[in-house]
């Protein structure tokens, strides 16, 4: 779990009001009373520090269900991508990759069949126009497979013509490019340059196989609303991609949770990923020498997607490098983020309601995780809501 001196001895010390604070814990935890979800984790945090922290519910865990804990370790899915961007942040502001490049000339293996045009930008921007290239679990340890499958994959419409959401494809190709640009490989280079330089020893993008025993199982729970239901509330259909719940169970194996898939195989706590957050606020490491150059990090967090429009939901897609920003446009909340957030807020959610951001107006950062995936999207979507509003209402 977070170290002890990471801990605020109570909300008000971070400057955060502690009946607000109480109100938030309440929340994260209803639906695990209820019975519905079986665990939950939540974590706030201010001024470099937790402000409060805590666990509710049961998890199998190696093999054993017993209660969870604020050292119970949960995959975090696409929160994942805001700490895959932040290591090509890095590289940026060192001088070792411009995102004007062609992904061709830095992975000459993913220049095929069209895809010699696609730029860094247009990766982490979600317009490169590969969302469902397949690559299979059982490949995710094999870079050599890795290779051959980004020679094979094709365009499904031309590059930079839209927004889809690239569930995990873009982000493998952004893992090779740490890989290349580093020469580490990108999970030691999060681990070194990120986790551990920010004194966070929970994050991990790839766990150990002797950490297995204490990540929380993944289980489905709830119905998904009917297509009827969805006609009625006025949602679209669900959209069809990569996250099916064969795969999403997936991340329960061993070798997948090894693999550190950039694209959503974060695993951490809520605690560490709620100080990742407060890493990029304040860009500072334990050594007290900031990790992102300061010009790099503004730049990262501009939107850069312009009137692009989530396929969706049929609202500005608001990204900037490899992030949403939750914007002033009244639609934060499709956007992971709650409705009491500034337009400046920005983070990335998970599948299964994981949720992750940092709002520089208050200084607050906040992460929930749960190893309950809620077939009931709807329900699901309203629970974040719900929770990112209470988190971004915390000020004293």
């Amino acid at each position: 779990m977070p170290q002890a001196h990471f801990f605020a001895e109570n909300p008000r010390v971070v400057g955060l009001d502690p009946a607000k604070v109480d109100a938030l814990l309440e929340r994260a935890g209803r639906e695990v009373s209820e019975g519905l979800l079986p665990s939950a984790q939540v974590a706030i945090a201010r001024n470099g520090k937790i402000a409060a922290m805590k666990t509710f519910g049961r998890a199998v865990q190696g093999g054993v269900d017993k209660s969870a804990a604020n050292d119970t370790l949960y995959t975090i899915f696409s929160c994942t991508k805001a700490i895959i961007s932040s290591a090509i942040w890095i590289l940026i502001g060192e001088g070792r990759l411009d995102v004007r490049e062609r992904v061709a000339d830095i992975i000459p293996e993913f220049g095929t069949n069209g895809k010699d045009v696609i730029t860094v930008e247009q990766v982490m921007l979600h317009v490169g126009g590969f969302p469902n290239a397949p690559y299979p679990q059982s490949e995710w340890n094999d870079r050599a497979k890795r290779l051959e499958r980004f020679s094979k994959w094709r365009l499904e419409w031309p590059v930079g013509s839209r927004y889809e959401y690239h569930p995990t494809s873009g982000f493998w190709v952004l893992g090779e490019i740490i890989d290349r640009r580093s020469g580490r490989d990108f999970r030691a280079f999060v681990r070194e340059r990120i986790a551990l330089a920010l004194g966070l020893p929970e994050l991990f993008v790839g766990l150990p196989r002797e950490l297995g025993a204490r990540a929380a199982d993944v289980v489905y729970v709830g119905e998904p609303l009917s297509d009827e239901e969805r006609k009625k509330l006025g949602l679209p259909p669900r959209p069809e991609t990569e996250i099916t719940e064969t795969a999403i169970l997936g991340f329960n194996n061993p070798a997948a949770r090894e693999s550190g898939v950039p694209g959503g195989g974060g695993i951490t706590t809520a605690g560490d990923l709620a100080l990742f957050y407060q890493g990029l606020l304040h860009n500072r490491g334990v050594n007290g020498e900031p990790l992102w150059k300061p010009e790099t990090l503004k730049d990262a967090l501009v939107v850069r997607s312009g009137d692009l429009r989530d396929p969706v939901f049929n609202v500005r897609c608001n990204r900037a490098l490899g992030v949403w920003i939750a914007g002033d446009d009244g639609f934060a909340n499709f956007r992971g983020f709650g409705k009491t957030n500034s337009p400046l807020a920005f983070g990335h959610g998970g599948a299964g309601g994981q949720i992750g951001w940092a709002d520089p107006a208050t200084g607050i950062s906040f992460a929930y995780c749960t190893n309950g995936f809620d077939r009931n999207d709807l329900r699901q979507g309203r629970r974040g809501v719900a929770l990112s509003s209470l988190a971004a209402s915390c000020l004293a």
